[in-house]
């Protein structure tokens, strides 16, 4: 540490370099740009309710990754790379990333954290992978012990290998494997927050936060969190995200119901409406978080 009679120089935490090497490679050279809407969390409440009635626990951050990679099964723009000479690359397989805050020494880190195929899976083996990312021995988990080595490479291994991923899709794929990002800052009591553009889609989740709404002329008070949605104006354009970001609302209010795969208990009402559940292509056995 250089030491100054106003101002200390410290040298940058290596826990921070894969941070700082996604911020500058990869989200550097996008065209960010940002969308807001509002989600009314109360079917994700139900939701949480019957599962954890039936011995298991899923969280919000399950349930929207799940609405957000269905959706993107027919939003192909939203999970694509922009590569060099006017090429895109877009990917058949739906990879969740997300952030996830451990710490290295005594300092805090963030770090990446990858499901796949979250599309397919069940609410409560999404969760349980979360929860792993979040508390797991670090070593045991190859995506977060492959990060950390890589932090401690020299910087030019490290950004050559970010400038060979940013040219072909398969080292792409393989090493920076998500097709969304997710990030929440809402248990800080952040309303909403604008991510870096890391991949062609990225979400930041604010606070859950009880607020009056109408509904059917009504005035009523709903659970409902602010989802913004950073996406790259290189790879698609504002419609096409507004229609993507539409889907997931309507997945997450309620329409992610006919995508539930493992029998849960019905209440007799979500949001005052009778619901059904499709009780076909059931999975079993799942894990339990």
């Amino acid at each position: 540490m250089a030491e100054h009679p106003s101002y200390n120089i410290l040298p940058e935490s290596k826990a921070r370099f894969n941070v700082l090497d996604m911020i500058t490679t990869i989200a550097g050279k996008a065209v960010p740009a940002y969308l807001f809407m509002d989600l009314d969390m109360s079917y994700a409440q139900e939701l949480s309710k019957r599962y954890e009635t039936s011995g298991r626990k899923i969280t919000y951050t399950a349930i929207l990754i799940k609405a957000i990679s269905i959706a993107q099964r027919s939003h192909p723009a939203s999970r694509t790379a922009v590569l060099p000479l006017g090429r895109k690359a877009i990917f058949n397989k739906i990879v969740a990333g997300f952030t996830v805050e451990r710490i290295i020494g005594t300092q805090p880190a963030v770090f990446f954290g990858i499901i796949e195929d979250p599309d397919s899976k069940a609410l409560d083996q999404i969760s349980l992978e979360l929860q792993n990312y979040g508390h797991g021995d670090m070593a045991k988990i190859p995506h977060l012990a492959a990060q950390n080595w890589f932090n401690h490479m020299p910087g030019l291994f490290r950004l050559l290998v970010l400038w060979f991923g940013t040219r072909l899709p398969a080292m792409r794929q393989k090493h920076l494997g998500a097709t969304f990002g997710l990030t929440s800052l809402g248990k800080l009591g952040i309303k909403s927050l604008l991510a870096p553009c890391a991949t062609s889609s990225t979400f930041g989740i604010g606070e859950l936060d009880d607020q009056a709404v109408v509904r059917d002329g009504q005035i009523v008070i709903r659970p409902i969190i602010t989802m913004t949605c950073t996406f790259d104006h290189r790879a698609f354009d504002g419609g096409p995200a507004a229609r993507f970001l539409k889907e997931i609302k309507t997945l997450v209010e309620g329409g992610l119901e006919a995508y539930i795969t493992d029998k849960v208990d019905l209440p007799e009402t979500v949001d005052g409406q009778n619901q059904t559940v499709n009780m076909t292509n059931r999975e079993e056995n799942f894990s339990v978080a």
